[in-house]
């Protein structure tokens, strides 16, 4: 990592702590539920912090679920509170809201200060209705989020900013803050840091941005960057997948964070360990996943630092012999090191062809896919708090629904989208199979999410040992 970028990481730091307080950690049996517009609705950042929970506290049985709405102000989110949000049973409920309460073209317009002031006072407003029912949720953890920017500053072809939009979403985001305070809820900003990372990457590249080229909807990268802001400000920076240090001289063990080393053995040029881990490495996807979609998760790395905080299974290894050591684990070749870089410490989270890895992706994979299915259920509910519920068909799922809508798809080409999904999703057995295949999934991921006892052999090269390039050197 260059100094330049070492040094708008420590700014990073610096400015997410100006600007927050601490959002408390979640714990065993907690059902946590965002509640958001569309960025929550379509977006994977929720996903991507179960996903770190399900990997680094594999004992941890919680629940992370999506309860945003595309197109929600938080006068819809008030209105639909009970109906959507409560029916979940949240012991935590994270609200975030203002990219549509600020509005969007009026900015552009002859009296954009004036249209940017009038959508403030609206929207504190409807936030105190909203306000005034959180206070009433018994028993729930309320956390105020920040939302993610609405850029303004990326050059982005066909596609004149709106300005002054994020000034207001800014002073939305005040009074959020200034809500926290007084009601002692927790609070934290994703909008000033992920702003801090767009303007400091566009003065080399002024076509770059986080929040995808609407200026609205991050991307994958996006996504895993509110990830990390969300964690960090739940103090998990820091905390290791696991951490050792093995000493192959006198076949001690000097440190071991987070995991057990025991049985090690060897002689000239070798060295073996088994090696248990309390968590697993966070594997990070590197498919761009979603419509239209370049980014993925994976190209976050580049803006913050998630692998030198968040994800590190660290190995040292002192006094081996000089020359380079390869290394297996399990009897699979992971990779090659010299005794200086094993004196220093090689981050086993980074490589992808550990056992542990592999693991952790099944957990990935079923994880995305328990997110496509929720993603029907929000799809579902976006038809009836959207469209039915003003039509006094809210849940009535009968063929005066079907009727409602086929009068609006011709001129809704939303609500055409959608129709395939209601169909289905209307009938009862139909929901409550897909209920059941969410929760077969969360099961296998607790299931197989534990990690296991694995052996770790370190060969010199150029060693004359029978069958060393397979791990199995007798020792």
């Amino acid at each position: 990592m260059t100094k330049k970028i070492k040094l708008f990481f420590i700014c990073l730091t610096i400015t997410g702590g100006l600007f927050s307080q601490s959002v408390s950690q979640f714990k065993e049996g907690n059902s946590v539920v965002f509640l958001g517009n569309s960025i929550t609705d379509g977006g994977h950042y929720h996903s991507y912090i179960w996903l770190y929970y399900m990997t680094r506290y594999p004992n941890m049985d919680l629940r992370i679920m999506n309860a945003g709405i595309g197109g929600n102000t938080v006068l819809d989110m008030y209105k639909r509170l009970d109906g959507d949000v409560c029916s979940k049973n949240p012991s935590t409920l994270v609200v975030t809201f203002g990219m549509n309460d600020s509005g969007y073209l009026e900015y552009n317009g002859e009296d954009g200060a004036r249209f940017g002031e009038e959508k403030y006072s609206e929207t504190y407003e409807n936030f105190k209705l909203l306000e005034r029912r959180l206070q009433k949720l018994s028993g729930t953890k309320i956390v105020m989020m920040g939302g993610s920017p609405y850029d303004e500053t990326a050059r982005i072809e066909n596609n004149t900013a709106l300005k002054g939009k994020n000034d207001v979403m800014q002073r939305i985001i005040a009074f959020q803050r200034k809500s926290a305070e007084e009601h002692n809820w927790d609070f934290l900003d994703l909008n000033t840091p992920m702003t801090t990372i767009n303007r400091r990457f566009q003065q080399s590249d002024p076509t770059f941005t986080i929040c995808g080229l609407d200026r609205i909807h991050p991307e994958n990268d996006g996504h895993m960057v509110m990830a990390y802001l969300f964690l960090k400000e739940q103090g998990l920076n820091g905390d290791v997948v696991a951490d050792f240090a093995v000493n192959a001289s006198n076949k001690s063990v000097i440190r071991s964070t987070n995991c057990e080393i025991s049985n090690i053995r060897g002689n000239k040029g070798t060295l073996s360990f088994d090696y248990l881990a309390y968590a697993l490495p966070y594997p990070l996807d590197t498919i761009p996943r979603g419509w239209n979609i370049t980014k993925t998760q994976a190209d976050a790395l580049k803006y913050v630092p998630f692998m030198e905080e968040m994800n590190r299974e660290v190995i040292k290894v002192s006094d081996l012999e000089q020359g380079d050591y390869t290394m297996f684990i399990d009897g699979e070749e992971i990779g090659t090191w010299s005794y200086a870089e094993l004196f220093k410490g090689v981050n086993l989270a980074a490589e992808t062809k550990t056992p542990q890895y592999q693991q952790a992706l099944s957990i990935m994979h079923l994880n995305e896919v328990r997110w496509e299915i929720e993603r029907n259920f929000r799809d579902y509910a976006w038809i009836q708090f959207n469209f039915f519920q003003d039509k006094g068909l809210l849940f009535a799922n009968n063929r005066a629904s079907i009727e409602a809508m086929d009068k609006e798809t011709g001129r809704d080409g939303w609500l055409r989208m959608q129709r395939d999904n209601y169909v289905k999703m209307m009938h009862q057995p139909f929901r409550e199979i897909r209920e059941a295949e969410m929760e077969m999934i969360i099961s296998k991921i607790y299931e197989i999410n534990k990690p296991v006892k694995r052996t770790i052999v370190l060969i010199k090269k150029n060693d004359p040992v029978e069958n060393g390039k397979s791990g199995k050197k007798k020792l």
